[in-house]
C-alpha cells in the first residue's frame, strides 16, 4: 500500500488507493470482552433505582414509601389466588357507599325493634363522615391512586376521588365503632369487617397500604367525635 503524498491546503488528494481488506484486519487491536450483566440481574437493578426514586418523590417521605413498598409485595404473593381474590373483590365491592353497613345497621333493626332509631343515626352520620373525607381531607391531600380503576381483573368501579385517606378503611372503622358501642357482643364481628375491607383496596389495587391506614384512624377519630356530637 502507498503512502499519500501530502498536498498544499485547498487542493483535492490524488491518488489515493483503496484500502485493501487485510489490511484494515491486521490493523485492528484485540478488544477485550468485558462480561454483559445477565437480563435478571440488569433488571434487580432497575428495580431498585425506580424504588429510589419513589422514595424521592413520595408525597409522605421515604419510610411511607418503604412502607407501602412492602405491602405491595406482601400483598402480591396472594394476587391471582381464586379464595382471596373473590374474597377481596367482594368486600371492596360491599364497601361502596358503605353498603355493607347499612345493610348491617337494617339487620339489626328488624332483629331489634325498638333500636331502629339508631339505624337511622348510622345513615346519617355515614353520610357525614363521608361528605368530610371525601369532599374535604381527599381535597386537601392530593395523592394519585396506584391504578386508576383498580386492577383490571376485578372491574370495580372507578374512583374519582384522590387517594388518600381511604374511603373504605374511614367509614368502615367509623361503622364499626358505632355499631360496637349499638351491639358490642358482636364487636370482634364489625372489626373484622371493617378489616378486610379496607385491606381490599391495596389488594385490588386502588389505594396504598398508607391509605388504608389514615382511613382506619380518620374513621376512629370522626366516631369519637360523632359519639359525642350525637350520643346514643
Amino acid at each position: 500500500m502507498s503512502a499519500v503524498e501530502p498536498s498544499a491546503p485547498g487542493e483535492p488528494v490524488e491518488d489515493v488507493e483503496a484500502v485493501e481488506v487485510g489490511d484494515a484486519v491486521e490493523s485492528v487491536d484485540v478488544v477485550e470482552i468485558v462480561d454483559v450483566p445477565a437480563p435478571s440481574a440488569a433488571s434487580e437493578q432497575i428495580d431498585t433505582v425506580e424504588e429510589v426514586v419513589a422514595e424521592k418523590l413520595h408525597p409522605f417521605g421515604p419510610y411511607v414509601a418503604r412502607f407501602d413498598a412492602a405491602a405491595e409485595r406482601w400483598l402480591d404473593r396472594w394476587r391471582g389466588h381464586p379464595v382471596p381474590d373473590t374474597m377481596f373483590r367482594t368486600a371492596s365491592r360491599l364497601g361502596e357507599w358503605s353498603l355493607i353497613w347499612h345493610g348491617a345497621s337494617a339487620a339489626i333493626a328488624v332483629a331489634q325493634p325498638r333500636r331502629a332509631g339508631r339505624t337511622l343515626r348510622l345513615a346519617i352520620l355515614l353520610g357525614a363522615e363521608s361528605l368530610i373525607v371525601n369532599q374535604g381531607i381527599k381535597r386537601l391531600i392530593t395523592r394519585t391512586r396506584p391504578l386508576v380503576a383498580g386492577d383490571p381483573r376485578h372491574r370495580l368501579r372507578r374512583p374519582r376521588t384522590s387517594s388518600f385517606p381511604s374511603g373504605h378503611a374511614s367509614s368502615g372503622f367509623f361503622a364499626a365503632t358505632l355499631l360496637s358501642r349499638t351491639v358490642p357482643q358482636l364487636r370482634p364481628v364489625w372489626y373484622a369487617a371493617a378489616t378486610v375491607v379496607a385491606a381490599s383496596r391495596p389488594y385490588v389495587r386502588i389505594h396504598h397500604a398508607s391509605d388504608v391506614v389514615a382511613g382506619a384512624v380518620v374513621g376512629r377519630v370522626l366516631a369519637r367525635i360523632a359519639g359525642r356530637v350525637w350520643p346514643e
